[in-house]
C-alpha cells in the first residue's frame, strides 16, 4: 500500500506489512463488516461556519433509530480518518437535554439541495438509474435525522497529523452558506455525479419540520 503524500512517515517496512496480511487473513474486523453505506458530503466548523471540510461517511445501523459513521478525508485507500458522526431519529433527538440537542444538526438541506450523495455506479446507464432510486430511497430516511459530528484532523489548514482538539461540526442549512455550485460541483465531476439531477430527483421527498434547537451555530451566528 502506497503512503500518502500529505502524511509524515516513510513506506511500510516489510515486516509491517507481512504483519498485516497475516492478520487480515486470521482475524475478524465485525465492527468493520457492518458497515453498508457510503455518504458524501461537506461539514462546516460549528465556531467558524463557512470554513468546510468534504467528508466521505461509511455508516452502520446499530439500531433503527441510531447510526455510526467513520469519516474520512477521500474513498481512497491511503485517506484519512478525520473524525466520526452519530445519526438518530427526531424521536430520540426529541428525548435530549435543550443543550445537547444544539450540539446536533439537520440534514434536511443536504438531502433536498442536492449536496449529500452516495457515491455509486457511473459507467453504465442502466446501473445508474437503478442506483439513484436506491439513494432516492435511502435519502428518504436520512432527510429527518439529526447528526453530531467531530472531526479530529483539521486537514483544511493542512495539518500534517490530528492536532489540537476535536472539533465539532455541522452542515450547511441554506443556500448563500458556501459557493456551493463550484464546491459541490468539483466534488461531482469526480464522483461522476449531478447535484441538479438529485436536487430534481428529490423533489418528491417530504422535508420535516426542524427542530429550533438544531443547527444552533449558525442561529448563534446571525445574533453576533
Amino acid at each position: 500500500m502506497a503512503t500518502n503524500p500529505h502524511v509524515p512517515g516513510g513506506p511500510l517496512p516489510l515486516e509491517d506489512k507481512i504483519l498485516e496480511t497475516g492478520a487480515s487473513m486470521i482475524q475478524d474486523f465485525q465492527p468493520t463488516k457492518q458497515l453498508c453505506a457510503h455518504l458524501n458530503a461537506f461539514h462546516t466548523y460549528a465556531d467558524e461556519p463557512g470554513r468546510f471540510v468534504e467528508a466521505n461517511h461509511y455508516c452502520a445501523h446499530l439500531t433503527e433509530d441510531v447510526r455510526q459513521c467513520i469519516l474520512y478525508d477521500s474513498p481512497g485507500p491511503n485517506a484519512r480518518l478525520i473524525g466520526v458522526e452519530y445519526m438518530i431519529t427526531p424521536r430520540l433527538y426529541s428525548t435530549l437535554p435543550a443543550s445537547e440537542r444544539q450540539l446536533w444538526h439537520s440534514h434536511a438541506y443536504e438531502v433536498t439541495s442536492g449536496m449529500l450523495i452516495m457515491p455509486g455506479p457511473s459507467a453504465f446507464p442502466g446501473a445508474v438509474q437503478a442506483w439513484e432510486a436506491a439513494e432516492t430511497q435511502e435519502m428518504k430516511h436520512v432527510i429527518g435525522l439529526y447528526g453530531k459530528v467531530y472531526h479530529l484532523w483539521q486537514t483544511d489548514r493542512g495539518d500534517a497529523l490530528p492536532l489540537g482538539e476535536p472539533k465539532l461540526m455541522t452542515s450547511f442549512t441554506a443556500d448563500g452558506q458556501f459557493d456551493f455550485e463550484k464546491v459541490v460541483g468539483d466534488r461531482d465531476a469526480r464522483f461522476g455525479t449531478d447535484w441538479r439531477r438529485k436536487k430534481e430527483l428529490r423533489k418528491g421527498i417530504e422535508r420535516p419540520e426542524v427542530h429550533p434547537d438544531a443547527d444552533f451555530a449558525w442561529k448563534r451566528r446571525n445574533f453576533m
